[in-house]
């Protein structure tokens, strides 16, 4: 049977514990902070196979952690790496532009609607700068943008007169 290595032996400080509690409490990502916790468990003096089996691990990316903390001794080297993720849609769809055609009225461009609804705007934008931009990603972006959207309400300016007889009552109670 093999023999476990101790804290000295993978090379942790007497520091690095204080550090990696300290980070602990400052993790607001669950994957970090699974990775430091399951660091300083190692940095404490637990097994490493003990380690993997709490947290359902595999031993090898368990080892992989403390290797890559020790390289540096900063458990800023257990976060994850910037991602590049999807590249934006519409990106000939700028804020500035979306802001501009807000601006004019959908009447005078020849829409049958005072008031530019998110489909009505999206279909406007795709077609007069020819990039195809759908309902629901102009509303992420005005909504990053600070702007909301609500559907119209018809409000009637004054309460008819004559709405009594209308519906059938001979008073207002």
């Amino acid at each position: 049977m093999r023999t476990q290595r101790t804290p000295e032996a993978f090379g942790f400080t007497p520091h690095d514990k204080r550090r990696l509690r300290k980070a602990l409490t400052e993790a607001n990502n669950p994957r970090v902070y699974v990775r430091m916790k399951a660091v300083l468990l190692v940095a404490e003096g637990m097994p490493l196979s003990t380690v993997a089996k709490l947290f359902e691990k595999s031993r090898w990316i368990v080892y992989q952690w403390v290797a890559t903390y020790l390289e540096q001794h900063q458990p800023a080297a257990l976060t994850d790496a910037p991602k590049s993720g999807r590249p934006p849609s519409a990106q000939c769809i700028t804020d500035e532009r979306i802001l501009r055609e807000l601006g004019r009225n959908p009447l005078k461009l020849g829409y049958r609607t005072t008031v530019w609804t998110v489909g009505i705007l999206a279909a406007h934008l795709s077609r007069r700068y020819g990039c195809a931009i759908g309902p629901f990603t102009l509303y992420r972006r005005m909504i990053k943008m600070g702007l909301r959207s609500k559907r119209p309400r018809y409000v009637y300016s004054e309460k008819d007169p004559n709405r009594s007889q209308k519906k059938g009552r001979l008073s207002e109670s």
